[in-house]
């Protein structure tokens, strides 16, 4: 039996056109940096998998440091144009966990579905757990290269040492790589890039339906159906034919859809909602 749980770790407010992108490009880009229209409060998901072979969290969200004065570099554009966060100390990773009687150092694997800081502020939370993040996005967000494409590496954990996810397990469905993580073949990694390079989301199989953890495919289902992609996405070509993908899949099994700003995700989770054609 597996169990998941929504966990919210906060809001974030995103510039309109970075949630549905205007223009192609790097045009894009500037459009999105550029919109004076704020989107409304949006949730940050983490979710946390109550698995047969050990508590499995995907993403960490973000942390509260994130409204110290010098937490984002001050000579960053997109830190300093594109976005605000809103993050209590309550409202972390961990201390949710302890609320549903779960502990974080009894957490076997955390999934990044990427290293953004919403996704990944949260990981000081899991010294003890073995995490994982696909290659690609590793090598992008290390360095100073990795400061100018909008991570904060200098933000890890001294300790953050990844398993570096290579997708060797062959196709699964319309993903042409996998990587297979329980031995009961129930929780499967694929390869999403669009909103990053080494974008991966996870697809965990139930009976007669899937769980599809999508981190930041889309920002919502709607957005993910029309094939929408997002305003800061490196490459327009790499984030359709993902969004036509994961639409294929959802054609092909019962899915629930679960991006992570989506208001509507923790409902359609609860409710068991499919993707409807």
């Amino acid at each position: 039996m597996i169990r998941i749980h929504a966990i919210q770790t906060g809001g974030v407010w995103i510039r309109s056109r970075q949630r549905e992108g205007f223009g192609r490009g790097t045009m894009r880009r500037v459009h999105t940096l550029l919109d004076r229209q704020w989107t409304e409060r949006l949730p940050i998901w983490a979710w946390v998998m109550e698995h047969p072979e050990g508590l499995i969290v995907i993403d960490t969200g973000d942390t509260a440091k994130t409204a110290e004065p010098d937490y984002f570099p001050r000579w960053h554009p997109y830190f300093r144009l594109g976005v605000r966060m809103d993050v209590k100390p309550e409202e972390e990773i961990g201390p949710q966990l302890k609320g549903l009687g779960l502990s974080p150092d009894d957490v076997r694997w955390v999934i990044l579905t990427h290293l953004h800081t919403d996704h990944a502020g949260g990981l000081h939370h899991f010294p003890k757990a073995e995490i994982l993040v696909s290659r690609s996005e590793y090598q992008s967000a290390r360095g100073t290269g990795g400061l100018l494409r909008g991570y904060l590496p200098h933000r890890w954990p001294d300790w953050f040492a990844p398993r570096l996810v290579d997708f060797s397990d062959g196709s699964f469905g319309p993903f042409s790589k996998s990587h297979v993580l329980t031995r009961a073949q129930d929780v499967i990694l694929v390869p999403t890039p669009g909103h990053t390079y080494g974008h991966l989301s996870v697809i965990v199989r139930q009976d007669d339906h899937d769980v599809f953890i999508a981190g930041d495919t889309s920002y919502n289902e709607a957005l993910m159906k029309e094939g929408k992609i997002d305003g800061v996405a490196p490459s327009d070509e790499l984030a359709a034919d993902t969004l036509r993908r994961i639409a294929q899949h959802c054609r092909t099994r019962p899915t629930i859809y679960l991006p992570s700003h989506d208001p509507d995700a923790q409902n359609r989770l609860a409710t068991r909602r499919y993707v409807q054609d």
